[in-house]
């Protein structure tokens, strides 16, 4: 029997114990060893298939039988999920800068996800906000009174 936990470490990031021969967990939230949770981990190795390389992709497939999520399986982001994720890049470049003076180029990096237990399901995405920032200001009319306010209480010019 193959020692999954061995595997598991040598493919993924470092991952807890997980006794030989259990299955591994697919759902967030199944089993719990030293304080992390299996399933989460998984999880995101299969939502993140393409990021994985080509070791690991044989390694997770052929020793560990873990594979590639479904079409189905992925989460769909919603226009408000959208909305919010602009806002916060906005919202750290103004406190980082002071400014809504964004360049019509500029990437700000943002890390999402986490529940504050410092656990490693954060992710890093780069938002192209100036671009977000001039379509949001060319279109000044349609976002609701509610996300003009807050865009505004960031120091948001509408011209």
């Amino acid at each position: 029997m193959p020692d999954l936990a061995g595997d598991l470490a040598a493919v993924l990031p470092p991952r807890p114990d997980t006794p030989g021969g259990e299955a591994l967990p697919t759902d967030s939230g199944d089993v719990l060893r030293q304080g992390d949770i299996l399933g989460r981990r998984v999880q995101s190795v299969r939502l993140g298939w393409d990021q994985l390389t080509s070791v690991q992709l044989w390694m997770c497939e052929q020793v560990l039988g873990i594979e590639s999520a479904a079409e189905d399986e992925k989460p769909r982001r919603t226009r408000a999920d959208k909305w919010a994720l602009n806002y916060q890049a906005a919202k750290q470049f103004y406190e980082r800068e002071g400014h809504l003076q964004v360049a019509r180029k500029w990437v700000e990096r943002i890390v999402i996800g986490g529940d504050g237990d410092g656990g490693d399901d954060k992710e890093e995405r780069e938002h192209k906000l100036g671009a977000r920032i001039g379509i949001q200001r060319s279109r000044a009319a349609t976002p609701t009174p509610e996300r003009m306010e807050l865009l505004s209480a960031i120091g948001m010019r509408w011209s």
